[in-house]
């Protein structure tokens, strides 16, 4: 500010108070008429001048209309303009952009908007060569275009595009770094490009259509393919995984690319999307994605020599593509090309096919969009100066050209008589006709049994092939090769057919399951989007109609396959491969819990699920892991089912398969490795079988889970404690210090506190499994117990549900606690390895031996205690819900029977070994409360 308090002598008058006025833009404008070069010594002066400037505007916007005409009157932003042209005002550049993206940020007023957007001043700074060597420049610029376009739309779009001289600068300039090596510009561009889109003005796209949407797109194309080819290349190096964040960006950066061909295509704009289509399967997915799916023998690559990327690599890209995009024309075609292509066809293209040899296949567009949109713009220039010579006298502030395009309002509509160089007349009434240089894609050319898409006699008429490109010739060739391959075909086996025979042959697993999981993720991913024409799914034997339901008997076969092989041990059928061929299975013979199974394949599923049965009793063990994996791997399996877009976007799975841990990589995305983790693999396949057996029987699961939630008692449960066997303790938690009553149930441990409105009920207030009870004695107090309540996780690393110090009343009730507590732990075991015999079908007297040669011997005396009693006792009533078996845990816990009231724990003592009889006689009749 200092700049400013000396400026009273330089400019005739002092700077004014307030800074937010009309005065301050006058005197600010002064400063500007001072200073018309920009040096080093007035550099910084000219830097806040700018700053300030901005502030006023935006400040003018909203309370002051007359700083914006005088903004406009004075032209002030005529000197932005001057200062970028000076040789040394380059250090002004990046305050200029950051002024004007400041500026356009923050108007609202479309009057201000249309001032600043007049006379093609902005047009002009876009169109300014800056220094795009430095970064800061290259992000203030691209991030202004940016804020540009998110002020288009049907009126303001007649400043940007001017359809007399054919010249859109904002979208032209912007596009030319879609591949610039930043990823955030590369992101800035789509978005620009995608709100440029947005606008359904149609002179605008009949420019975009005929001018650059076929240079851009295939310049898109071919970015987005050398891209794969790094994908492929770090899949291929990295064997061993010391590479995979690498992996991961590059991954990341390809589903990002399919990610906005998918907004494109979902704008519905047809021009558009014909063009983007016509260049998607020409120039990446047929030559770089489809004939990757077969496996070369070093002969075949030496002989040719196209670009190819590995088969898990092409399964991945293929599955991406019927994941991600959701364009009709475009997934039929493919779809069409997978199911029902086949060598005969891809050597008859080949052969036959009149594509120059620049422009077959993969391979990258003969001009950069730079190069081309220069060339284009010199061929205009000569052509404007040819025809329209330059008047006599131009003034230095007349902006004649621009003053009669450019109004502060948007009146510029455009001549509707005059049509874009190139054009074809009448385009403006059918916006979805192709009157561009690239053909239009048939949305059936690749539909075999639709007789709208494809003439019977098989053949296109001779004015259509008069007048189409070479890609399109190449289009119509390869589906007359289809519809004439699929009239040879009878039944539904369409495993002769080459790409398809492919993607199943990838499901063979004798080796490994490397190919099979993104196998089974494509055909999933093809059955499953609903923009998959049903007509060419029935054409596979493969229907979604309830009336005409059908699957492919080859496909469930080579599924099926892959189950069994994952129920054999030493399996390398990673669990997640398993889970996805149970998902396709029930997306293909499963429709609205109804199975169309046959009973042959069905008995193939018994049998891998009896397979996987067998194979879980090995592991199968009276001891404390097994029940705690046995639960942690039910909760696995129902509370994270997988996602085929989050599997898919795992790069970790395009390397081969791994069986150690080091790699951090997801149990159920690799190898299990040592015995737990193949026993947790082993009751992981079992749980999904058993859940496939189910759902194909359209039968409801009755055993699992071990624990019913609704048979718990829950937090804030009314419980009618009266004659109950309770036990007073203080609990100290960190600084926290409460009085609660311990009720220990069959399978919970339960903390009350007594209820004040009604005598003898109290209020549940915490409520833990006893199974997973910890308890340690205090060496220091005889009256207190450290019990600690694991979180039920496989995760040793997660915080338990409660740690807190218990303090009894004396040590009798203390130990009278501890045993209780151990014993009602191993009981709600015991129950648990119980019920996991039953579903094994093993004898449950592998658990009752085993627990009781661990059991102590039961005592004599059961006479009463005068601490407390465990409920179960059948000497004396048992607390027990109304309605409710013993042999059952009551959901909600009302009512509940016994000698002793919430207050009654100042009983007198007796002996500790009389309660300890009445916790030992419990292990014959275990109750529940």
């Amino acid at each position: 500010m200092s700049f400013f308090n000396k400026a009273k002598g330089w400019f005739g008058g002092s700077k004014p108070k307030n800074i937010h006025s009309l005065e301050n833009l006058k005197f600010l404008y002064n400063c500007l008429i001072k200073n018309p070069t920009a040096t080093e010594s007035n550099r910084l002066q000219l830097i806040e001048t700018l700053r300030e400037i901005s502030e006023i505007l935006i400040w003018g916007d909203q309370n002051d209309g007359s700083v914006f005409d005088f903004f406009l009157e004075k032209q002030m932003i005529t000197f932005f303009l001057k200062y970028m042209r000076q040789k040394q005002g380059r250090f002004l550049c990046v305050q200029l952009l950051q002024t004007l993206n400041i500026l356009f940020e923050n108007i609202r007023n479309e009057t201000s908007l249309y001032y600043l957007l007049s006379n093609n001043h902005i047009n002009s700074i876009i169109v300014h060569r800056f220094d795009f060597s430095d970064e800061e420049v290259m992000a203030y610029y691209i991030s202004f275009l940016k804020t540009l376009s998110l002020k288009l739309n049907t009126q303001t779009i007649h400043f940007f595009y001017n359809e007399r001289t054919q010249d859109f600068p904002l979208y032209v300039e912007a596009i030319k770094f879609f591949n610039h090596p930043e990823s955030m510009v590369r992101i800035a561009v789509r978005t620009l490009t995608l709100n440029v889109y947005r606008v359904r003005d149609q002179a605008m796209m009949r420019y975009i259509r005929d001018k650059t949407a076929a240079p851009y797109f295939s310049n898109l194309v071919w970015f987005i393919g050398k891209h794969i080819l790094d994908v492929d290349a770090c899949v291929t190096h990295d064997l061993d995984h010391n590479s995979r964040d690498k992996l991961s960006d590059v991954v990341a950066e390809h589903l990002d690319h399919i990610h906005y061909l998918n907004d494109i295509l979902s704008l519905n704009i047809t021009s558009l999307n014909q063009v983007l289509t016509e260049q998607l399967l020409n120039r990446l997915l047929i030559p770089l994605y489809i004939y990757s799916l077969p496996r070369r023998s070093r002969v075949d690559r030496v002989k040719d020599t196209c670009p190819h990327v590995s088969q898990v690599v092409a399964l991945f890209l293929l599955t991406e593509i019927f994941l991600v995009l959701r364009h009709k024309p475009l997934l039929n075609q493919l779809a069409e090309i997978i199911f029902h292509g086949d060598r005969e066809i891809v050597d008859s293209v080949v052969s036959t096919c009149d594509l120059p040899a620049t422009e077959k296949g993969f391979r990258p567009p003969l001009e950069t969009l730079d190069k081309l949109f220069r060339r284009k713009r010199r061929s205009r220039v000569q052509l404007e100066e040819a025809f329209n010579p330059p008047p006599a006298e131009v003034g230095d502030n007349a902006s004649a050209s621009s003053s009669e395009d450019r109004t502060p309002t948007p009146t510029d509509e455009g001549s509707p008589g005059a049509t874009a160089p190139g054009a074809v007349a009448g385009a403006d009434s059918r916006e979805g006709s192709d009157t561009s240089g690239s053909p239009k894609m048939s949305e059936g050319h690749f539909k075999s049994n639709s007789s709208e898409s494809l003439s019977s006699d098989s053949k296109l008429s001779s004015d259509i092939f008069e007048n189409a490109t070479d890609d399109e010739k190449h289009l119509a060739h390869l589906a007359q090769c289809v519809v004439a391959k699929n009239k040879k075909v009878e039944g539904n086996d369409v495993s002769h057919n080459l790409f398809v025979s492919a993607v199943l042959e990838a499901l063979d697993c004798e080796k490994d399951d490397y190919e099979a999981l993104y196998s089974l993720c494509l055909l999933y991913a093809i059955c499953n989007n609903e923009n998959t024409s049903e007509e060419l799914l029935q054409s596979v034997s493969i229907s979604r109609k309830k009336e005409a339901f059908c699957y492919n008997p080859f496909i469930v076969t080579r599924v099926i396959s892959v189950l069994t092989k994952s129920a054999e041990p030493n399996s390398k059928i990673r669990l997640a491969t398993l889970e996805m061929a149970i998902k396709l299975l029930k997306e293909l013979c499963l429709l609205d819990g109804h199975s169309y199974m046959s009973d042959l394949h069905y008995a193939y599923v018994e049998e891998a699920r009896e397979s996987a049965l067998l194979l879980l009793r090995s592991f199968f063990k009276s001891e404390e892991m097994f029940l705690d994996m046995f639960e942690d791997e039910y909760r696995l399996v129902k509370n994270h089912p997988i996602n085929v877009e989050y599997l898919t976007m795992d790069a970790s799975i395009l390397l081969p398969p791994t069986g150690t841990p080091l790699t951090g990589i997801e149990f159920a995305k690799r190898l299990s490795c040592g015995e737990v983790e193949k026993a947790r693999w082993a009751i992981r396949v079992f749980f999904l079988l058993r859940e496939l057996t189910l759902n194909l029987r359209n039968e409801p699961e009755t055993q699992l889970p071990l624990t019913k939630s609704e048979h718990l008692v829950k937090v804030l449960d009314a419980l009618d404690l009266n004659n109950s066997d309770l036990i007073a303790c203080t609990i100290v938690s960190g600084d926290k210090k409460e009085r609660r009553f311990l009720v220990i149930d069959p399978i919970q441990l339960i903390l009350v506190e007594p209820d004040v409105k009604r005598l003898g009920w109290g209020i549940v207030k915490f409520v833990g499994l006893l199974q997973d009870v910890e308890v340690t004695g205090d060496k220091e107090d005889s009256r207190s117990l450290f019990i600690t309540l694991h979180r039920p996780s496989g995760n040793q690393r997660s915080a338990p549900i409660l740690a807190a110090k218990f303090t009894f009343d004396d040590h009798i009730r203390c130990m009278a606690a501890k045993q209780r507590l151990n014993k009602g732990r191993q009981r709600a075991r015991h129950m648990k390895m119980q019920k996991i015999a039953q579903l094994l079908e093993l004898p449950p007297s592998l658990v009752s031996m085993s627990q009781q040669a661990s059991a102590p011997s039961t005592p004599t005396t059961t006479g009463p205690s005068t601490s407390a009693s465990f409920p179960g006792q059948t000497a004396r009533s048992h607390p027990a819900l109304p309605g409710k078996s013993r042999a059952m845990h009551p959901g909600r816990a009302t009512q509940m029977h016994s000698r002793s009231s919430l207050t009654s724990d100042d009983q007198t003592d007796n002996e500790s070994n009389r309660s300890t009889s009445s916790l030992s006689t419990e292990t014959q009749e275990p109750e529940v409360k």
